[in-house]
């Protein structure tokens, strides 16, 4: 019982520094709102266009996109969103019918299914927004799969709108170089540089300022942590990880105290 009362804080603590997607993202303002009006341009005036969004792991790619696509839900109602994260495919190949499946077309074999997905893309419909998570992962010989995917927003009457995220900054450059020939093809470049010291601080204290009573984590020990984080990788996720696992040491031992504190009236 005693635990449970000195013990609260704690759970809040460790719920507040899960890497959800909060509300709003510290750092990355400029981020988000090229994502929101690269989709407002491009789904609300009915566009075709590719956007190809980098940064290293934990800099907040995934998380800005997921908090763009649930403020703009109302505007995205008319338009049909495919979300994919390529690391669950079995091949690059793979991704061609995992989207037919979204899109409820019949599944074909060999050169027929892009055909029947061209045919689809190019058709009078509602938009289609087709987001790839974990983009590098359709690297292939040729790099066939990804100049497809690239290609289909440029068909004539095309109704495809292509994000693409992905850890690599180069990945245009390097594998797609053949897009750079037709200017009007190459996808708009976003990147996500790694978070600052100051940054990774902000988004600290902001989850912890969600814990009732007094500061749980030390100013001094965020700062540390967020120093340490930023000098390796950048990586919200990590700073996030190490504050957990510090209230969790701490949880531990408190337990460990509270069990050996008498407990009041002169109970046994």
């Amino acid at each position: 019982r005693l635990f449970r009362q000195e013990g609260t804080c704690y759970q809040q603590a460790k719920q507040v520094l899960h890497a959800a997607v909060p509300d709003r993202l510290q750092g990355r303002e400029r981020e988000t709102g090229i994502l929101r009006q690269f989709l407002q341009e491009h789904v609300l005036e009915r566009r075709p266009g590719s956007l190809y969004v980098s940064g290293a792991p934990g800099t907040g790619k995934t998380a800005c996109l997921s908090r763009v696509l649930l403020d703009c839900k109302d505007k995205l109602a008319g338009t049909k969103t495919v979300v994919l994260n390529c690391m669950a495919l079995g091949s690059p190949q793979s991704v061609f019918p995992a989207l037919a499946k979204h899109l409820g077309l019949p599944v074909a074999t060999g050169r027929e299914r892009v055909r029947s997905l061209e045919k689809h893309l190019t058709a009078q419909g509602p938009m289609v927004l087709l987001v790839l998570d974990e983009l590098d992962q359709l690297e292939s010989k040729g790099q066939d799969v990804l100049y497809t995917l690239f290609e289909w927003p440029q068909l004539p009457s095309s109704r495809l709108i292509l994000v693409g995220l992905a850890n690599a900054l180069d990945l245009t450059d390097r594998s797609l170089a053949r897009l750079r020939a037709h200017p009007a093809g190459s996808p708009q470049l976003l990147h996500f540089p790694p978070y600052t010291k100051e940054q990774l601080t902000r988004i600290l204290q902001e989850r912890l300022g969600q814990v009732a009573g007094d500061p749980i984590v030390d100013s001094a020990a965020l700062q540390f942590c967020a120093r340490k984080v930023s000098a390796v990788s950048g990586d919200a996720r990590k700073a996030l990880d190490v504050c957990r696992r510090a209230v969790e040491v701490v949880e531990l031992e408190v337990r460990g105290q509270t069990l050996l504190k008498p407990l009041p009236g002169g109970e046994s």
